[in-house]
């Protein structure tokens, strides 16, 4: 089961007490943030959680796989996830 921001919101409302207004706001305001900081070519860090970056990607070959034809993919930027260290050793025992 994946963690969806309803979760989010209905775990932020039952651990602080907040309304369920405001802690849709919380959450909804925490990813514009992100996405906004990201956008602009930023990182987001979250101590003891992960790092997002956004990375350039090159121009590169590829092909349609119906028809097999080759075609050049233009370039793009993309956004990567690095979990931090206590993440990954928590995860991983």
């Amino acid at each position: 089961m994946a963690l969806t921001k309803a979760e989010l919101v209905r775990n932020l409302h039952n651990c602080t007490g907040f309304s369920k207004e405001k802690s849709v706001k919380v959450v909804e305001s925490t990813f514009e943030l992100m996405k906004k900081e990201l956008e602009g070519g930023k990182d987001v860090l979250i101590s003891g959680f992960g790092k997002w970056s956004v990375k350039a990607k090159n121009p590169r070959r590829g092909r349609n796989p119906q028809t097999g034809k080759e075609l050049t993919l233009d370039a793009r930027r993309v956004v990567t996830f690095r979990c931090s260290r206590k993440l990954k050793d928590s995860v991983d025992s």
